[in-house]
């Protein structure tokens, strides 16, 4: 990945779309649905991120619907779908949430098996905090992660966070790993 490439707007796109040297980063739309069925129901992500009981097209419709475009009307950023150029399709998400739960914006990401271990969690993340930083004057931005998830946390730390605490989010009071990065 070339530090120039990260970032650019794509042309022809909308102003939501980011790109590298091998990956797209567009809006989730309600096209997405078959791919988030999938996404979501991997049991890595099930384990990792958590059950979003989206068993079925109309459940990931309604998922789309209620998560990442009213995250983009509410706050003007949310989970992006990250296309790897060479394969043309789908192979995860990656962007920017806002939760009620914690003090600032938070990164995530997930991409199917087929598609780790080649470094697309940490070229996109990138492109979406060099977005964030610069575009969207952001300051600090959080992830949080299962502590057990030893991908994720080195991805994080490729980045540049920083482990901050553990603590409990949402009602299984599952303890949860909080990295922040600061955008100096």
């Amino acid at each position: 990945m070339s530090g120039n490439s990260v970032n650019r707007m794509k042309p022809g796109t909308d102003s939501a779309a980011l790109a590298t040297d091998r990956l797209t980063l567009r809006r989730v739309t309600i096209d997405d649905a078959e791919f988030m069925l999938q996404l979501l129901n991997e049991p890595s992500f099930i384990q990792n991120i958590g059950d979003k009981n989206v068993r079925t097209l109309g459940d990931a419709r309604a998922y789309i619907e209620s998560g990442p475009l009213v995250s983009y009307k509410k706050s003007g950023f949310g989970l992006l779908v990250v296309e790897v150029n060479s394969a043309g399709r789908p192979a995860g998400v990656c962007g920017l949430l806002k939760r009620d739960t914690l003090e600032d914006v938070d990164i995530g990401y997930a991409f199917l098996p087929e598609f780790w271990s080649k470094g697309y969690a940490l070229e996109s993340a990138t492109a979406v905090m060099s977005h964030a930083f610069s575009s969207l004057g952001m300051r600090r931005i959080l992830a949080i992660t299962n502590p057990e998830n030893q991908r994720s946390i080195r991805v994080l730390e490729k980045l540049g966070f920083q482990y901050q605490r553990t603590i409990r989010i949402g009602d299984d009071a599952r303890e949860t790993k909080v990295f922040a990065k600061s955008s100096v």
